[in-house]
């Protein structure tokens, strides 16, 4: 799929075109980067800082989730959103993960392709298998995209960091941001239970900040559910996301195995649609 996509994509060093050629891309300057064995382009600097990428255990903990359908309602509202807003066009998805969200966003818009953009290799590995129309790229969401001004209809970020002048470099004019954010109740049963970070307060609000003068808010939809979780669920669950990295695996197996099981738990998050202001 990356040959698919190169044309959406800009040498990180110099900006110029870059070309596929024998698992190899190149610009014109003599830059060139390597396709990975797992399928994807690491288009990240040789001093790029990593320490925040997701892990291979994080990486197999949020499949091992997602596969059991719990956040299928986010999916479907972030696919709704972009199905919407912006029904033709390439799609980016700045913190893609695994792919899941991109797939599904994929799947609305047939005739459109997909750009999954992580920092972590592991997360790459499996997003670019995620879906056939999906191309993965390893970047760095602080440093500057390497993606082409105006490359994409739909941009997604889903928990995920963003840059607001990046996304509004990237996306074209009548172009699509949907990002998808926790309320202040999402998983709150297991916060204290098993020590999951909280949501911070009045976590919209500085979104709506941080985008500015760039984006006018378009709409958006609220998701709340309640999850029933057995344990292996709920430990997947902690091991998959940043809490992952301040808990050990005896702390979270000890503090899952004092829970109900199966676990009524809250999903409360918000889909937000953004356009690009004037």
């Amino acid at each position: 799929m990356l040959a698919d996509v190169i044309d959406m994509l800009r040498c990180p060093h110099c900006g110029g075109d870059l070309m596929l050629d024998d698992g190899t891309a190149r610009c014109a300057e003599g830059h060139s980067f390597d396709v990975a064995r797992q399928g994807y382009l690491n288009l990240l600097p040789g001093d790029a800082r990593t320490g925040s990428a997701d892990t291979a255990a994080m990486v197999r903990a949020r499949a091992d989730f997602l596969a059991g359908g719990h956040y299928t309602p986010i999916a479907e509202a972030v696919a709704d959103a972009a199905e919407a807003a912006s029904p033709a066009g390439e799609a980016i998805d700045l913190g893609a993960g695994t792919g899941y969200y991109l797939a599904a966003v994929l799947e609305r818009l047939p005739s459109a392709r997909g750009l999954a953009l992580d920092v972590s290799k592991h997360a790459l590995g499996v997003a670019a298998r995620a879906h056939p129309r999906i191309g993965a790229v390893g970047c760095d969401a602080w440093a500057g995209l390497p993606v082409r001004d105006a490359a994409a209809a739909t941009v997604i970020n889903v928990f995920a960091p963003r840059d607001p002048a990046e996304l509004a470099r990237v996306l074209a004019p009548s172009g699509s941001l949907v990002v998808v954010t926790p309320n202040r109740g999402h998983l709150s049963e297991l916060v204290s239970a098993v020590g999951m970070l909280t949501v911070q307060e009045r976590k919209r609000e500085r979104l709506e900040g941080k985008l500015g003068t760039l984006f006018e808010a378009a709409g958006e939809t609220a998701v709340e559910r309640t999850l029933v979780l057995d344990h292996a669920d709920v430990a997947a669950l902690v091991a998959m996301g940043p809490s992952a990295r301040h808990l050990n695996a005896q702390q979270v197996a000890e503090r899952v195995a004092a829970l109900p099981d199966p676990l009524a738990v809250t999903l409360s998050v918000t889909v937000a649609t953004y356009r690009r202001a004037g």
